[in-house]
């Protein structure tokens, strides 16, 4: 179960619905040994997700490469800023091995942002895609990229890998994003993501928002507009938690209701994604197969 002592609410206690089953020690215990063995990280830990639990008891992760420091300081993010390492040119391989042992269908790949370097990462996750699918041939992917700044050339060398769902989080509403992700631009974003939509019609593009920052409903649905005209077919939203008490993290300003979250989803579909996950719990990756399934069925497996 999740408890307030592991997100600053800045409130009492968390509403019941965010209750979840105790985990599978033994489980989170084996799924750490692998990461730490193959030098391994999982934005599962990093970012302190409520799902971690949930997820690493049915052997699903989300992998994060370029290691484990960001060069960007977003207020909702646990994942560390700073100096970055080197990058690590055999993480790919290990990559890949880790989802052959995992015996997983579906892989999802994300990283923190390396502004640090030219192509801010985009060759990694080139190299990523090829090194799962020399070893697991039939596992589908899903990447989850930072805003590589818009440069056309990274853009270009993620597309031409053609993973199967490209991801870039839209994270909040237009007012809020100048405070909530200092060194990103909303328009940058949406301009990314139609540009993903551009370079691969084969690939289902996607984003993310958290709600619950200081939004507005109207806000609300009118990110996940721009976001559809932008090109996204698949959509999640989640409630904001904050990942830790450093005055970094912004609070909690409310708690949406299992209720709101149906009304978002249903909106989104009567748009004309062709899937939407909507819950307090839901984040960027969570059940991520079962969004690309799901959505390759409302659209008759043609994308």
């Amino acid at each position: 179960m999740i408890t307030e002592e592991k997100f600053d609410t800045g409130l009492v206690k968390l509403p019941e619905w965010f209750k979840q089953e105790i985990p599978d020690m033994a489980k989170v215990r084996a799924m750490k040994g692998l990461f730490r063995s193959s030098r391994l990280h999982t934005v599962c830990e990093s970012a302190n997700c409520p799902n971690m639990g949930s997820c690493w008891k049915q052997g699903v992760a989300t992998f994060m490469i370029l290691g484990g420091t960001c060069t960007r300081a977003c207020r909702f993010c646990a994942v560390p800023a700073g100096r970055p390492d080197l990058v690590d040119k055999e993480e790919p391989h290990n990559v890949a091995l880790a989802v052959k042992e995992l015996g997983l269908r579906y892989v999802v790949v994300t990283s923190v942002a390396r502004d640090d370097i030219e192509d801010e990462g985009a060759h990694q996750f080139a190299q990523t895609i090829k090194a799962i699918r020399n070893l697991t041939p039939g596992v589908k992917i899903e990447v989850l990229v930072p805003d590589f700044s818009a440069k056309e050339a990274s853009l270009k060398i993620l597309s031409d890998a053609a993973p199967e769902v490209i991801s870039h989080n839209i994270e909040t509403v237009r007012r809020l994003a100048p405070s909530i992700r200092p060194q990103a631009l909303h328009d940058r974003s949406l301009s990314v993501l139609r540009r993903f939509r551009e370079l691969n019609p084969k690939s289902f593009i996607k984003s993310s928002l958290m709600v619950g920052i200081g939004d507005t409903d109207e806000e609300i649905i009118d990110v996940m507009h721009e976001l559809y005209q932008a090109g996204c077919q698949i959509l999640t939203i989640g409630q904001y938690l904050a990942p830790t008490r450093n005055r970094r993290h912004l609070k909690v300003e409310r708690f949406l209701s299992p209720l709101e979250f149906d009304r978002y989803r249903q909106q989104g579909l009567d748009m004309g994604f062709a899937y939407v996950e909507s819950g307090p719990l839901v984040r960027s990756s969570y059940i991520a197969e079962q969004g690309y399934q799901a959505a390759l069925t409302a659209l008759g497996g043609r994308i």
